[in-house]
C-alpha cells in the first residue's frame, strides 16, 4: 500500500479551496493529523488563506498561532497571508497588533515586508503607531528594512508639521537598520527643518547620511546654504559653498557670487534659487 504523504495532503488541501470546497479541504486537513500526518508550512498557510478568503479571520489568526506553538513557525507566506487578508476586512489595527505580537515573540520572519501595512496605517492618519510597529520591528531584529515604508513614515511626519520627529526616525533609519533615503525626501526634511531655524540640526543629518553612502545634490547644498543664511552662520555657510566648489557643484562665478552674497548680508535666497525639483 502506497504511504500517503504531507505533499499528497498539500495537494489535495489545494486543490479543495482552488475548486471553492473549503469545507472539504478543511475535512482532509483533519484527516491529515488524524493518521499522524504532521502539516508544515504549506498545509497550513493554505488553510489560513482558505479562512481569510472566507471571511473568518479569528479563525485564520488561530491557526498561525497554532502553527507557533507546534513549532513550525510562521513564513513570510504566513504574514503576508494573515496581513492582507486583515487589512482586506478594514482590520488595519489588529494587523498590526499581530505584527507587533510576532515580533515580540521573536517569529516575525526577517524577510516580511510591512510596507503596505505601514502605508494603510499613513493612509489612516495613524503615523505615530506606524512609528512604533517599525521601530519594535527594528528592535527586535524581525521583517525586512524597507526603504519605501521608512520614507512613507518620514513623509507622513513632515506632512503633520513634525519634522522634529521626522528627523529623529531618519536618524534611526540611517545610523540603526542603515537604509539610505531618496534625495527628495531628504532635501524637502532639510528644508523643512531650515525653515524652523535649526539648520545646524539639518547639516548634521546631512553628515550621517553622507556617511552610510547619501550623495548630496546641489538642491541639498542650497537648501543647507540658504538657512545657514536665515540664521545669520556665515562660516558654516561659506564651508557648504567650498564644498560645492570642491565638487563643481558652481557652474559660474555669478552663482557663486550670489550664495556668497546671501552669507553676507544674512538675506533670503528667492524661492527659484533654492526650490526642490
Amino acid at each position: 500500500m502506497v504511504k500517503v504523504d504531507a505533499c499528497t495532503f498539500n495537494i489535495l488541501i489545494n486543490g479543495y479551496c482552488r475548486s471553492g470546497e473549503f469545507e472539504m479541504a478543511l475535512g482532509v486537513f483533519k484527516e491529515m493529523r488524524e493518521r499522524g500526518c504532521e502539516p508544515n508550512v504549506v498545509s497550513f498557510n493554505t488553510i489560513i488563506r482558505g479562512f481569510l478568503g472566507k471571511g473568518k479571520v479569528e479563525e485564520g489568526v488561530r491557526m498561525a498561532y497554532e502553527m507557533i506553538e507546534l513549532g513550525c513557525g510562521v513564513s513570510e507566506a504566513t504574514c503576508e497571508i494573515l496581513v492582507d487578508g486583515l487589512c482586506r476586512e478594514g482590520l488595519v489595527d489588529d494587523a498590526t497588533r499581530l505584527v507587533m505580537d510576532l515580533t515580540a515573540k521573536r517569529v516575525l520572519p526577517k524577510g516580511f515586508d510591512y510596507g503596505s501595512l505601514v502605508e494603510k496605517l499613513c493612509r489612516d492618519k495613524k503615523v505615530d503607531r506606524a512609528v512604533e510597529m517599525v521601530e519594535e520591528v527594528w528592535k527586535n531584529k524581525g521583517g525586512a528594512p524597507c526603504l519605501i515604508a521608512c520614507t512613507t513614515l518620514v513623509e507622513g511626519l513632515r506632512r503633520s508639521g513634525r519634522a522634529e520627529k521626522a528627523s529623529e526616525f531618519m536618524e534611526k533609519m540611517i545610523m540603526n537598520v542603515g537604509l539610505v533615503p531618496d534625495s527628495v525626501t531628504f532635501n524637502l526634511l532639510l528644508r523643512d527643518l531650515c525653515d524652523s531655524g535649526r539648520s545646524m540640526d539639518a547639516n548634521r543629518l546631512r553628515v550621517l547620511a553622507t556617511g552610510k553612502g547619501f550623495e548630496a545634490d546641489e538642491t541639498t547644498y542650497r537648501v543647507l546654504v540658504s538657512g545657514f543664511s536665515k540664521e545669520g552662520r556665515r562660516k558654516e555657510g561659506e564651508v557648504l559653498v567650498n564644498e560645492m566648489l570642491d565638487k563643481d557643484m558652481l557652474s559660474d562665478i555669478f552663482t557663486y557670487n550670489r550664495l556668497m552674497d546671501g552669507l553676507s548680508t544674512g538675506g533670503k535666497f528667492s524661492k527659484k534659487q533654492v526650490r526642490l525639483d
